[in-house]
C-alpha cells in the first residue's frame, strides 16, 4: 500500500464520492475496478486482505462522504440535532423534529449492529472480484424490481406523501420542509424495516443507498422522499464508519500514505457533494431504472471478463 500514487488515491477518491451516493454500491466498485484494472491495482487494492491498508484508505474517504451529506443537508441536520436535544431536555418525542431524529437514531441501529458482528466476515469472504460483479449484478435486479413492485404497492393510511395526517408545527428553530415533515409522519416500526435494509450494503455490490430507496419505494415513500431518507439515515453509518477507521490510518496501515489520503479525501468529498446535489433533483421525476441496467450490464460484464480472462 506504501506504493499508493496520488492519480490513484484522487480515482478511488472520486470513485468513493459518487459510487456511494449513487444506487451502485461503492464497496463493489472499490472491489472491482482494481481487479478490472490489474497490475499493481489489483495488487495493492484489496480489501479482503485481513490487514487491509487499503479498505482503511477507503473507509477513511467515508469521513469525506460524510462530511459531504452534512453539508449539502445542514439545515436538516441542525433542525434534527435540535430536535434530539429538546427531546432529551424534555423528556418527549412529540414534534416532528423529535419525531425523525428517532427515527433516525432507531433505524440506524440495526445496521451498526450487524455492521460490528459482520463486516469482517463478509469483507474477506466476500470481499472478492467475482462474488463483487454477482452482487452487483443482483443490486441492479433489486432495483430493477423495485420499480416494477411498487406500482403495485397499495399506499398505507397516514403513508408518506399522503394527506392523512395534517402537518405537525414544528418547535424547534424553523420549520423542517415538506419532505422531512412528511418523513417526519412515518411510523416508527416502517422507518426501522426502511433503515434494517441496510444490512444487505454489507455485501460488495449491493448499494446502501439502492436497496434503503427500494425498502422506501415498497413501503410508500415516492422517490424524493425515498432518495431523501437514504441520505439522511447513510450520513451517521457512513460517518461511524469512518471515525472507527481512522486510528488506523494512524498506524502501521497508514505509513507512507498519509498525503494520498488527504488527496482521495477532498476529492471523495468533491465529488460526494456534486453526487447528491444532482440525485436530490434527480429523483424529483425520475426512477432507479437507469442505475439497475447500469448494475446489471456492469456487474455481467465483470463477471464474463474476470471468468473467461
Amino acid at each position: 500500500m506504501t506504493g499508493l500514487t496520488y492519480v490513484e488515491a484522487v480515482v478511488v477518491g472520486a470513485f468513493q464520492g459518487v459510487t456511494e451516493l449513487f444506487p451502485v454500491s461503492s464497496l463493489g466498485h472499490s472491489v472491482l475496478v482494481p481487479a478490472l484494472v490489474g497490475g499493481r491495482w489489483a495488487e495493492d487494492l484489496n480489501v479482503s486482505a485481513p490487514e487491509s491498508a487499503y479498505l482503511a484508505f477507503i473507509v477513511g474517504l467515508h469521513v469525506a462522504t460524510a462530511a459531504a451529506l452534512l453539508v449539502f443537508f445542514w439545515r436538516d441536520w441542525l433542525r434534527i440535532l435540535t430536535g434530539f436535544a429538546t427531546s432529551l431536555r424534555y423528556r418527549r418525542i412529540q414534534t416532528p423534529a423529535e419525531r425523525l431524529a428517532w427515527l433516525i437514531i432507531f433505524a440506524t441501529i440495526p445496521v451498526g449492529v450487524a455492521g460490528l458482528a459482520l463486516e469482517h466476515l463478509f469483507r474477506t469472504t466476500l470481499g472478492k472480484p467475482i462474488p463483487a460483479a454477482a452482487f452487483l449484478m443482483v443490486n441492479g435486479v433489486v432495483l430493477f424490481a423495485g420499480e416494477r413492485l411498487r406500482r403495485r404497492v397499495p399506499t398505507p393510511v397516514g403513508a408518506v406523501g399522503t394527506a392523512a395526517e395534517p402537518e405537525a408545527v414544528d418547535s424547534g428553530p424553523g420549520e423542517l420542509d415538506e419532505s422531512d415533515l412528511r418523513l417526519a409522519r412515518m411510523p416508527m416500526a416502517r422507518g426501522i424495516l426502511i433503515g434494517s435494509a441496510q444490512i444487505l450494503a454489507l455485501l460488495p455490490g449491493i448499494s446502501r443507498s439502492g436497496i434503503t430507496m427500494v425498502a422506501g419505494l415498497l413501503r410508500g415513500l415516492n422517490h424524493d422522499d425515498a432518495a431523501r431518507f437514504s441520505f439522511l439515515l447513510a450520513t451517521p453509518v457512513i460517518l461511524a464508519a469512518g471515525v472507527l477507521k481512522i486510528p488506523d490510518l494512524f498506524g502501521p496501515l497508514g505509513e507512507g500514505i498519509h498525503g494520498q489520503v488527504i488527496v482521495g479525501s477532498i476529492a471523495s468529498f468533491v465529488s460526494a457533494y456534486f453526487a447528491v446535489r444532482f440525485l436530490t433533483r434527480y429523483f424529483h421525476t425520475r426512477t432507479l431504472t437507469p442505475f439497475a441496467v447500469y448494475c446489471t450490464v456492469a456487474g455481467a460484464a465483470s463477471l464474463i471478463w474476470l471468468t473467461v480472462r
